[in-house]
């Protein structure tokens, strides 16, 4: 029995690392879509500017369309098979995305990001992924290192852009989306290491129980108050960070800052992943998203006092440690309300909702900033992140209620 819960622990670790390698190549893909879509899709618009996030919608989109096909894709041809199927659809975002940039089509453009968007959507099966092939005091852990490669996809992506953007002058930011090519392809070569068979048995070795109905499993407490949390933390960064490199380039900065600062963020959102794990299981899932939520308030008090540089990146490490710490608390309390037999099914749905409210609020983000400024971004981000800390609040005052009794 030790022997053999010695192997599943080396192959989590093996499965892990597979996937947060993959996580740096094809991770890189969303920082070169999210901090040069907007600023693409201002440079493809007229005088009318009002829409020049919807690309970066279009990004979202693609992610929440994606996220139920992944998952049955997934039950069809394997978990090795569906991920690079993933890279594969970057790869061909990344084509139609520097194709309408060649022919200056602005829907053409959002279509690609949307294809972009779609490959992500397999790129967030991968903590999934990694949870499920994790013992359960290791699956925490597992997540962090998923999402850890994230740190090297924040210092990849902007590097691309950086290096690429006017590789295709006078063409604009063409070079940055042909990139994305070459990254999916070797995003889904790097995938074709993991093993060919199915998910290790997980979390709870013996269970074999047979799946209950998704209402039933959507609808329990504490998977409620996970997906609000978890929705509201993924929502809040993307509508901020989608109006972030719009509000710098506005307020005087180059794209080059503007492009640096989206890397600060990126690498805050992923950076503690490292440590993350160790603290939820030192401290407590909700305990750990609650200090997320802390953090998306703080990033709000910084970007409503000032505009200088430097706040617009503190905001911006804020926003993305506190995106780190209420995403990752809140998937690792979603994967504790269902059994093995209901994890895609449920994956999916939480996905798609996920992504649906997240596409949202990227296209928000470009009305209201065009309508009303950088503040009332960050005011937002206040009543909300405040409501999601007191039904975090009340689910734990309900689980200590019934551990006492």
């Amino acid at each position: 029995m030790l022997a053999e819960r010695g192997d599943l622990y080396r192959e989590a670790k093996r499965t892990a690392l597979i996937l947060a390698v993959s996580q740096a190549v094809v991770g890189s893909a969303a920082p070169i879509a999210i901090s040069m879509g907007g600023l693409a899709g201002f440079y493809l618009l007229g005088s009318d500017k009002s829409l020049a996030t919807a690309p970066v919608t279009g990004f979202n989109i693609g992610v929440a369309v994606g996220a139920l096909p992944a998952a049955a894709l997934t039950r069809a041809i394997g978990r090795r098979n569906s991920l690079m199927s993933g890279g594969l659809v970057t790869a061909c975002g990344g084509f139609v995305a520097a194709l309408a940039l060649f022919q200056a089509n602005f829907w053409l453009f959002a279509l690609g990001l949307l294809l972009v968007g779609m490959g992500n959507a397999f790129l967030q099966q991968y903590r999934f992924a990694a949870a499920d092939n994790a013992p359960s005091d290791f699956k925490a852990r597992a997540i962090s290192w998923v999402l850890g490669g994230g740190v090297f996809a924040a210092i990849i992506g902007p590097q691309i852009v950086i290096h690429t953007r006017d590789l295709f002058a006078p063409i604009m930011f063409a070079g940055a989306f042909a990139s994305l090519i070459v990254i999916g392809l070797l995003g889904s070569a790097v995938l074709s290491l993991l093993r060919a068979s199915k998910d290790a048995p997980s979390a709870k070795l013996d269970d074999h129980q047979p799946a209950r109905p998704l209402l039933a499993i959507m609808t329990q407490p504490r998977f409620l108050v996970a997906l609000l949390c978890g929705v509201a933390a993924y929502a809040l960064m993307s509508f901020v960070m989608t109006g972030a490199p719009l509000a710098m380039v506005g307020c005087g900065f180059t794209p080059d800052e503007a492009t640096l600062g989206i890397s600060w963020h990126v690498m805050a959102m992923f950076a503690p992943s490292f440590v993350t794990g160790r603290l939820i299981a030192r401290f407590g899932k909700e305990t750990i998203v609650a200090t997320g939520l802390l953090l998306l308030i703080g990033c709000a008090v910084v970007a409503l006092s000032g505009i200088a540089l430097w706040q617009f990146w503190t905001a911006l490490i804020l926003l993305g440690v506190g995106w780190n710490f209420g995403f990752i608390g809140a998937t690792a309390m979603v994967a504790d309300c269902y059994h093995a037999s209901e994890k895609s099914a449920v994956q999916g749905v939480h996905d798609f909702i996920l992504f649906s409210t997240t596409a949202v609020a990227s296209l928000m983000s470009g009305q209201i900033y065009n309508a009303y400024g950088w503040d009332m971004l960050a005011i937002i981000v206040l009543p909300v992140s405040i409501f999601c800390l007191a039904a975090l609040g009340v689910q734990a005052l309900r689980r200590r209620s019934r551990a006492v009794a």
